[in-house]
């Protein structure tokens, strides 16, 4: 397989990198999600493989490490930008609620629809199916929402990154159930969750201290090695791993706070910040490769056709219908009447590839179709494009009758005494 060969495996790389940069820069002009770039062109590499008869490839695997890379670099990415303040509590706790019941109100409805169409669907396999397709994408939203004004920006940051972390909490609590051995019940989740936020502030304060005393250059891809083991291991422990993710990316952007009176003695603020900021720019860095790589080897590996089953069409758009209908209901009462163009922000995208592939063996259903995951991505995806071109349009015109206005008052002059 020449086209596979190590040479060639690194122009391939390279190129699909160059075209990343340039889909996030067409992306920032045109708000199309550099995500469904991604994938089509995934879809484009898996067409040319098959045109040069390259064998069928397990992308499998390396799918499922990009995905768990990919999305312990954006959470930590996320958390390194949130400030927690006073001022900050009430926008963090409105998007903490609209996370919350969003995602279970949307898991619930999208079962009982997969539930309701699909033959041999139990009601527990479609609370497993319907929880990935549940979750917000802060892999998609995060980078798209950066032209928003900054308290509908941090709207979505907050939310989109609780989504992830609860719906995946949910997910394994779902899957515990399978087994009534094994499974721990509510106390024991919330006794794990408890335990989980110890091991995260102890892991936090320890890796600060340590980490602003070592004096070599080459301590970044350290600090992530740790945090790469610390969720491994807590994975192992069945603890909820990106909680301890997100924890120390809250405490390392919030020092001042989080080390006060005897503790603040230790802090050396100088060399920890040094740290935060580059550890800042190279999670978003390496966030933005995992991401590119994950999205291109889905596109790679998933059969487009599908899409086009009428079955698969009905579902998968009732399934929309009703993620939208539950989020302008909570919209509508946790934000008011400006909820444009936040009601159709909600994409699906990593953690929803990522947790279907990791549905236990025992809760699969043959006769899901893996269409309804794309068609759900894709048509999500292409709605938060219509509506973010939309809001840059009317937020143009805006400012233009502004404008138009303020001329029109500069040329207009009161009459002086005499002309009266």
């Amino acid at each position: 397989m020449e086209i596979l060969s190590s040479y060639n495996l690194i122009i391939e790389v390279s190129i699909i990198i160059i075209l990343s940069f340039l889909f996030n820069r067409i992306s920032s002009k045109t708000n199309i999600p550099a995500v469904l770039m991604l994938i089509i062109l995934g879809v484009a590499i898996q067409y040319g493989l098959k045109y040069a008869n390259v064998g069928d490839i397990d992308f499998f695997p390396v799918l499922e490490v990009l995905g768990i890379v990919g999305l312990i670099m954006i959470v930590l990415e996320a958390a390194l930008e949130l400030e927690l303040k006073k001022e900050k509590l009430m926008p963090i706790l409105k998007s903490l609620v609209i996370g919350l019941v969003g995602l279970v109100a949307s898991a619930w409805v999208a079962a009982l629809i997969l539930y309701q169409f699909i033959p041999e669907m139990t009601m527990q396999s479609a609370w497993l199916y319907a929880t990935p397709l549940s979750i917000l994408s802060s892999a998609i939203i995060i980078p798209s929402v950066t032209g928003l004004k900054e308290s509908k920006k941090e709207f979505h940051v907050y939310e989109s990154t609780f989504s992830d972390i609860l719906g995946i909490m949910m997910f394994y609590f779902l899957t515990g159930g399978l087994n009534p051995e094994e499974d721990a019940g509510v106390v024991g989740f919330f006794g794990n969750l408890i335990l989980t936020v110890v091991i995260a502030l102890i892991a936090s304060y320890a890796i600060i201290l340590i980490f602003q005393n070592i004096k070599s250059h080459i301590k970044l891809f350290l600090l992530i090695a740790v945090l790469l083991l610390l969720y491994g291991l807590g994975k192992k422990m069945h603890l909820s791993s990106l909680i301890i993710i997100l924890i120390f990316g809250l405490v390392i952007a919030n020092m001042k706070l989080f080390f006060k009176g005897k503790l603040s003695k230790f802090l050396k603020y100088k060399q920890a910040h040094h740290i935060y900021h580059e550890l800042h720019t190279i999670t978003g860095e390496t966030a933005f490769v995992v991401r590119t790589f994950f999205f291109v080897i889905f596109g790679l590996s998933i059969a487009i056709t599908s899409i086009f089953n009428v079955d698969v069409a009905i579902i998968s758009s009732l399934i929309i219908l009703s993620i939208y209908a539950i989020r302008f209901v909570l919209l509508y009462i946790f934000v008011g009447k400006d909820i444009l163009p936040q009601l159709f922000i909600a994409p699906r995208g990593l953690i929803t590839v990522l947790l279907f592939y990791a549905i236990p063996t025992e809760a699969q259903i043959a006769t899901f179709d893996q269409g309804i995951l794309l068609f759900v991505i894709i048509g999500t995806s292409l709605i938060m494009t219509f509506a973010m071109i939309y809001d840059k349009r009317r937020a143009g015109k805006a400012i233009d009758t502004a404008n138009s206005r303020k001329v029109g008052t500069a040329k207009w002059k009161a009459p002086s005494i005499s002309e009266q």
